[in-house]
């Protein structure tokens, strides 16, 4: 059992409250504004205990640093490989990945992560209007 921290809730609030997937440091910045001397580690280790907990999302992605999501229930993610920028997307449910890659695995799969690469619609615009 984690004992309870008012520095933990106030990082679980702030993502909660977001949809912008932030990195640590973003987190870190926002956070300051109402615990004004949390530590980057302090906000490193919380969002590890967060993450291991499953009361966040950890993004890891080839495109930047780790991201965060307070948003926990399953969804899709798309990558903007140009700008790094990370969305949520909608996704049809009717399509079973599980079904689909079960099948010929004698393990047991407890659940999965999707998530698409590109770029996004601000860059492709920026591209356009070069």
């Amino acid at each position: 059992m984690v004992r309870y921290s008012r520095q933990r809730e106030c990082i679980l609030r702030n993502l909660q409250s977001r949809r912008d997937h932030p990195t640590a440091d973003m987190v870190y910045e926002s956070v300051r504004m109402e615990q004004p001397n949390i530590s980057l580690g302090t906000v490193y280790r919380n969002l590890s205990l967060l993450s291991e907990n499953g009361q966040i999302r950890k993004i890891s992605t080839s495109a930047g640093p780790d991201r965060f999501d307070g948003f926990t229930e399953p969804h899709v993610h798309f990558v903007c490989r140009h700008c790094g920028n990370i969305q949520d997307m909608d996704y049809n449910s009717e399509i079973n990945l599980f079904d689909k890659t079960s099948a010929p695995f004698s393990g047991e799969i407890e659940g999965y992560e999707l998530q698409f690469f590109g770029r996004c619609g601000d860059c492709l615009a920026i591209e356009k209007n070069k």
